[in-house]
Protein backbone atom coordinates (compact mmCIF):
# COMPACT_ATOMS: atom_id res chain seq x y z
CA UNK A 1 0.00 0.00 0.00
CA UNK A 2 1.16 3.04 -0.58
CA UNK A 3 2.10 5.54 2.12
CA UNK A 4 2.40 9.15 2.22
CA UNK A 5 3.08 12.07 4.43
CA UNK A 6 2.35 15.57 3.69
CA UNK A 7 3.81 18.90 5.10
CA UNK A 8 1.76 21.87 4.76
CA UNK A 9 -2.11 21.66 4.94
CA UNK A 10 -3.41 24.58 3.28
CA UNK A 11 -5.16 24.59 -0.13
CA UNK A 12 -2.41 22.27 -1.71
CA UNK A 13 -1.76 20.25 0.44
CA UNK A 14 -5.04 19.43 1.87
CA UNK A 15 -6.61 19.14 -1.43
CA UNK A 16 -3.70 16.19 -2.04
CA UNK A 17 -4.57 14.38 0.85
CA UNK A 18 -8.33 14.45 0.63
CA UNK A 19 -7.48 12.74 -2.77
CA UNK A 20 -5.31 10.55 -1.71
CA UNK A 21 -8.27 9.24 1.19
CA UNK A 22 -10.30 8.87 -1.51
CA UNK A 23 -8.12 6.10 -2.65
CA UNK A 24 -8.15 4.21 0.54
CA UNK A 25 -4.55 6.23 1.97
CA UNK A 26 -4.33 7.68 5.02
CA UNK A 27 -1.72 10.54 4.82
CA UNK A 28 -0.04 11.84 7.86
CA UNK A 29 -0.52 15.27 8.20
CA UNK A 30 2.32 17.18 9.52
CA UNK A 31 2.30 21.87 9.85
CA UNK A 32 4.05 23.97 11.70
CA UNK A 33 0.63 25.34 12.73
CA UNK A 34 -1.49 22.57 14.89
CA UNK A 35 -4.57 24.41 13.97
CA UNK A 36 -4.61 23.60 10.26
CA UNK A 37 -3.52 20.57 10.73
CA UNK A 38 -6.34 19.42 12.88
CA UNK A 39 -8.73 21.11 10.94
CA UNK A 40 -7.39 19.49 7.86
CA UNK A 41 -7.73 15.97 10.13
CA UNK A 42 -11.21 16.93 10.49
CA UNK A 43 -12.09 17.68 6.83
CA UNK A 44 -10.85 13.67 6.88
CA UNK A 45 -7.89 14.36 4.96
CA UNK A 46 -5.83 12.33 7.22
CA UNK A 47 -4.06 11.55 11.13
CA UNK A 48 -1.94 14.85 12.31
CA UNK A 49 0.95 12.55 13.87
CA UNK A 50 4.62 11.97 12.89
CA UNK A 51 4.74 8.36 11.45
CA UNK A 52 6.75 5.39 13.23
CA UNK A 53 8.91 4.82 10.25
CA UNK A 54 9.30 6.45 6.48
CA UNK A 55 6.41 6.32 4.51
CA UNK A 56 7.19 5.69 0.90
CA UNK A 57 6.15 9.55 0.05
CA UNK A 58 6.66 12.81 1.66
CA UNK A 59 4.69 16.11 -0.17
CA UNK A 60 6.51 19.24 0.96
CA UNK A 61 3.44 21.58 0.29
CA UNK A 62 5.29 25.06 0.98
CA UNK A 63 6.04 27.93 -0.30
CA UNK A 64 9.00 28.14 -2.79
CA UNK A 65 11.24 29.89 -0.27
CA UNK A 66 11.10 27.09 2.35
CA UNK A 67 11.04 24.47 0.32
CA UNK A 68 14.99 23.46 0.55
CA UNK A 69 15.17 24.40 4.42
CA UNK A 70 11.97 21.55 4.56
CA UNK A 71 13.04 19.37 2.59
CA UNK A 72 16.54 18.86 4.54
CA UNK A 73 14.36 18.98 8.05
CA UNK A 74 12.80 15.94 6.93
CA UNK A 75 15.07 14.08 5.45
CA UNK A 76 17.25 14.47 8.62
CA UNK A 77 14.03 13.28 10.46
CA UNK A 78 13.63 10.21 8.49
CA UNK A 79 10.04 11.15 7.51
CA UNK A 80 10.18 9.42 4.14
CA UNK A 81 12.14 7.87 1.79
CA UNK A 82 11.27 10.18 -1.26
CA UNK A 83 10.23 13.29 -1.25
CA UNK A 84 8.31 15.45 -3.66
CA UNK A 85 7.12 19.16 -3.63
CA UNK A 86 4.45 21.19 -4.96
CA UNK A 87 5.66 24.76 -5.23
CA UNK A 88 5.10 26.62 -8.11
CA UNK A 89 8.86 27.33 -9.01
CA UNK A 90 11.40 25.21 -9.55
CA UNK A 91 14.70 25.92 -10.37
CA UNK A 92 15.30 27.72 -7.22
CA UNK A 93 13.85 25.14 -4.71
CA UNK A 94 16.46 22.58 -6.30
CA UNK A 95 18.98 25.20 -6.61
CA UNK A 96 18.60 25.74 -2.79
CA UNK A 97 18.46 22.14 -1.76
CA UNK A 98 22.07 21.37 -3.43
CA UNK A 99 23.60 24.22 -1.38
CA UNK A 100 22.49 22.73 1.93
CA UNK A 101 23.44 19.50 1.17
CA UNK A 102 19.85 17.50 0.56
CA UNK A 103 19.95 13.72 -0.67
CA UNK A 104 19.09 15.09 -4.33
CA UNK A 105 18.65 11.24 -5.66
CA UNK A 106 15.45 10.79 -3.33
CA UNK A 107 13.86 14.67 -4.31
CA UNK A 108 11.82 15.49 -7.61
CA UNK A 109 10.10 18.65 -7.89
CA UNK A 110 6.44 18.67 -8.94
CA UNK A 111 3.59 21.58 -9.34
CA UNK A 112 0.20 20.28 -9.92
CA UNK A 113 -1.23 22.70 -12.23
CA UNK A 114 -4.74 23.41 -10.16
CA UNK A 115 -5.37 26.10 -7.37
CA UNK A 116 -7.80 28.54 -6.54
CA UNK A 117 -7.60 31.96 -5.23
CA UNK A 118 -8.67 30.98 -1.74
CA UNK A 119 -6.19 29.66 0.97
CA UNK A 120 -6.13 27.24 3.75
CA UNK A 121 -7.17 24.43 4.76
CA UNK A 122 -11.14 25.25 4.63
CA UNK A 123 -10.46 25.67 0.64
CA UNK A 124 -9.10 22.22 -0.12
CA UNK A 125 -11.48 20.32 -3.11
CA UNK A 126 -10.93 16.44 -3.42
CA UNK A 127 -11.26 16.70 -7.06
CA UNK A 128 -8.73 20.04 -7.71
CA UNK A 129 -6.32 17.98 -9.93
CA UNK A 130 -8.52 16.01 -11.28
CA UNK A 131 -8.22 16.15 -15.33
CA UNK A 132 -4.90 18.54 -14.86
CA UNK A 133 -1.54 18.34 -15.82
CA UNK A 134 1.15 17.91 -12.88
CA UNK A 135 4.43 18.62 -13.62
CA UNK A 136 7.18 16.80 -12.56
CA UNK A 137 10.89 18.40 -12.83
CA UNK A 138 13.19 15.71 -12.02
CA UNK A 139 17.10 16.20 -11.96
CA UNK A 140 20.12 14.30 -13.48
CA UNK A 141 20.17 12.49 -9.77
CA UNK A 142 16.83 11.59 -9.21
CA UNK A 143 16.45 8.06 -8.59
CA UNK A 144 13.50 6.01 -10.81
CA UNK A 145 11.61 5.11 -7.72
CA UNK A 146 11.31 8.38 -6.97
CA UNK A 147 10.39 9.56 -10.29
CA UNK A 148 7.93 6.23 -10.53
CA UNK A 149 6.27 7.29 -7.06
CA UNK A 150 5.76 10.86 -7.67
CA UNK A 151 3.74 9.81 -10.94
CA UNK A 152 2.12 7.77 -8.91
CA UNK A 153 0.84 10.31 -6.74
CA UNK A 154 -0.05 12.23 -9.25
CA UNK A 155 -2.49 9.41 -11.20
CA UNK A 156 -3.96 9.15 -7.52
CA UNK A 157 -4.77 12.70 -7.47
CA UNK A 158 -6.92 12.30 -10.42
CA UNK A 159 -3.73 14.09 -12.36
CA UNK A 160 -1.57 13.77 -15.74
CA UNK A 161 1.76 13.19 -14.94
CA UNK A 162 4.29 15.30 -17.43
CA UNK A 163 7.81 15.49 -17.07
CA UNK A 164 9.79 19.18 -17.65
CA UNK A 165 13.23 20.67 -17.27
CA UNK A 166 13.03 22.82 -14.11
CA UNK A 167 13.90 25.80 -16.18
CA UNK A 168 11.49 24.73 -19.08
CA UNK A 169 8.69 24.75 -15.83
CA UNK A 170 9.26 28.00 -14.72
CA UNK A 171 9.24 29.79 -18.59
CA UNK A 172 6.41 27.85 -19.02
CA UNK A 173 4.38 29.10 -15.98
CA UNK A 174 5.96 32.75 -16.11
CA UNK A 175 4.23 32.86 -19.49
CA UNK A 176 0.70 30.80 -18.68
CA UNK A 177 0.49 31.64 -14.64
CA UNK A 178 2.65 34.34 -13.29
CA UNK A 179 2.43 37.46 -15.77
CA UNK A 180 -1.25 37.32 -15.90
CA UNK A 181 -1.46 37.34 -12.30
CA UNK A 182 0.37 40.53 -11.91
CA UNK A 183 -1.52 41.91 -14.73
CA UNK A 184 -5.02 40.99 -12.83
CA UNK A 185 -3.30 42.26 -10.01
CA UNK A 186 -2.61 45.80 -11.45
CA UNK A 187 -5.96 45.64 -13.70
CA UNK A 188 -7.75 44.63 -9.77
CA UNK A 189 -5.91 47.83 -8.49
CA UNK A 190 -7.49 50.73 -11.04
CA UNK A 191 -10.43 49.72 -9.10
CA UNK A 192 -9.09 51.58 -6.04
CA UNK A 193 -9.67 55.09 -8.09
CA UNK A 194 -13.15 54.04 -8.74
CA UNK A 195 -16.09 55.69 -6.91
CA UNK A 196 -19.18 53.88 -5.85
CA UNK A 197 -21.22 54.68 -8.69
CA UNK A 198 -19.08 52.97 -11.27
CA UNK A 199 -17.98 49.95 -9.48
CA UNK A 200 -21.92 49.21 -9.63
CA UNK A 201 -21.44 49.07 -13.37
CA UNK A 202 -18.85 46.03 -13.07
CA UNK A 203 -20.36 43.04 -14.96
CA UNK A 204 -18.65 39.36 -15.23
CA UNK A 205 -15.89 40.24 -17.73
CA UNK A 206 -14.44 42.12 -14.71
CA UNK A 207 -15.04 39.57 -12.73
CA UNK A 208 -13.59 37.15 -14.98
CA UNK A 209 -10.52 38.89 -15.43
CA UNK A 210 -9.82 39.78 -11.78
CA UNK A 211 -10.87 36.57 -10.26
CA UNK A 212 -6.97 35.93 -9.59
CA UNK A 213 -6.18 38.89 -7.78
CA UNK A 214 -7.65 37.25 -4.68
CA UNK A 215 -4.55 35.25 -4.39
CA UNK A 216 -2.99 35.83 -0.73
CA UNK A 217 -0.21 38.58 -1.74
CA UNK A 218 2.47 37.19 0.94
CA UNK A 219 2.58 33.97 -0.95
CA UNK A 220 2.49 35.41 -4.27
CA UNK A 221 5.01 38.04 -3.35
CA UNK A 222 7.27 34.75 -2.40
CA UNK A 223 6.33 33.04 -5.88
CA UNK A 224 6.98 35.79 -7.99
CA UNK A 225 10.43 36.65 -6.69
CA UNK A 226 11.35 33.38 -7.33
CA UNK A 227 10.55 33.23 -10.93
CA UNK A 228 11.65 36.95 -10.96
CA UNK A 229 13.69 36.90 -14.18
CA UNK A 230 11.20 34.67 -16.35
CA UNK A 231 8.39 36.92 -15.25
CA UNK A 232 10.19 40.11 -16.33
CA UNK A 233 10.83 38.92 -19.11
CA UNK A 234 7.23 38.15 -20.04
CA UNK A 235 5.86 41.49 -18.46
CA UNK A 236 8.22 43.73 -20.65
CA UNK A 237 6.71 42.72 -23.82
CA UNK A 238 3.64 43.40 -22.28
CA UNK A 239 4.54 46.51 -21.15
CA UNK A 240 5.26 47.52 -25.32
CA UNK A 241 2.35 45.67 -26.33
CA UNK A 242 -0.04 48.29 -23.76
CA UNK A 243 2.26 51.55 -24.51
CA UNK A 244 1.70 50.77 -28.11
CA UNK A 245 -1.94 50.68 -27.43
CA UNK A 246 -1.92 53.46 -24.64
CA UNK A 247 0.13 55.85 -27.56
CA UNK A 248 -2.78 54.73 -30.22
CA UNK A 249 -5.40 55.40 -27.84
CA UNK A 250 -4.65 58.83 -27.35
CA UNK A 251 -4.14 59.41 -30.99
CA UNK A 252 -7.41 58.08 -31.70
CA UNK A 253 -8.72 60.69 -28.86
CA UNK A 254 -7.12 63.51 -30.36
CA UNK A 255 -7.64 63.65 -34.51
CA UNK A 256 -10.16 64.21 -36.57
CA UNK A 257 -12.62 61.49 -37.53
CA UNK A 258 -12.16 62.08 -41.67
CA UNK A 259 -8.17 61.59 -40.95
CA UNK A 260 -6.65 58.07 -41.78
CA UNK A 261 -5.08 56.54 -38.68
CA UNK A 262 -2.72 54.12 -38.60
CA UNK A 263 -3.78 53.68 -34.71
CA UNK A 264 -6.70 52.49 -35.88
CA UNK A 265 -4.66 49.26 -37.95
CA UNK A 266 -3.10 49.15 -34.67
CA UNK A 267 -5.60 48.69 -32.28
CA UNK A 268 -7.13 46.30 -34.45
CA UNK A 269 -4.22 43.98 -34.79
CA UNK A 270 -3.70 44.11 -30.84
CA UNK A 271 -7.18 43.12 -30.32
CA UNK A 272 -6.71 40.07 -33.41
CA UNK A 273 -4.03 39.18 -31.34
CA UNK A 274 -5.57 38.32 -28.44
CA UNK A 275 -7.92 36.80 -30.05
CA UNK A 276 -5.75 34.62 -31.44
CA UNK A 277 -3.25 34.30 -28.80
CA UNK A 278 -6.64 32.70 -26.20
CA UNK A 279 -7.77 30.21 -28.76
CA UNK A 280 -4.49 28.33 -28.49
CA UNK A 281 -5.27 27.75 -24.93
CA UNK A 282 -6.10 23.99 -24.77
CA UNK A 283 -9.05 22.75 -24.10
CA UNK A 284 -9.45 20.52 -20.99
CA UNK A 285 -10.17 16.88 -22.27
CA UNK A 286 -10.90 13.62 -20.04
CA UNK A 287 -6.65 12.79 -20.57
CA UNK A 288 -5.90 16.07 -18.91
CA UNK A 289 -3.93 18.86 -20.51
CA UNK A 290 -0.50 18.24 -22.01
CA UNK A 291 1.95 20.85 -21.88
CA UNK A 292 3.16 21.48 -25.26
CA UNK A 293 6.92 20.18 -25.99
CA UNK A 294 6.46 17.99 -22.59
CA UNK A 295 7.41 14.33 -22.27
CA UNK A 296 4.36 12.56 -20.52
CA UNK A 297 6.16 9.85 -17.72
CA UNK A 298 3.73 7.46 -15.58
Amino acid sequence: MFSAAVVGTGLIGTSIALALRDQGIVPHLVDRDPEAARTAADLGAGVVEFPREPVDLAVLAVPPQHVARVLKEYQLLGLAHDFTDVASVKVRPQREAAELGCDLARFVGGHPMGGREQSGPLAAQRDLFRGRPWVLTPSAVSREAAVSRVGELAELCGAHPVVMTQSDHDRAVALTSHAPHVVATLLAARLLSGDESQLRLSGQGLRDTTRIAGGDPGLWTDILGSNAAAVAEVLADFATDLHTVVEALRDLGTRVPEEPRISTAQLTSALVRGTQGRARIPVPASGGLRLSGATSRG
